[in-house]
């Protein structure tokens, strides 16, 4: 266990290609925006299909 973790240790200090600090921070705004685009897109096909299935329920009703 001691090994792996000292394996692991160096594999991430001399072998890992690190993308700077401003490209982190770039990448981390994209994802974010993505993720409340994606959020919002998935709101309004809920909200779309509910009023559907309500409109349907409604109509068998009647």
């Amino acid at each position: 266990m001691i090994n792996y973790i000292k394996e692991s240790y160096n594999e991430l200090r001399n072998h890992v290609t690190w993308t700077t600090w401003s490209e982190a921070q770039r990448l981390t705004v994209v994802v974010a925006v993505f993720s409340v685009v994606l959020a919002l897109a998935i709101w309004g096909i809920d909200t779309v299909f509910s009023k559907m299935v309500g409109q349907y329920f409604q109509w068998i009703k009647s």
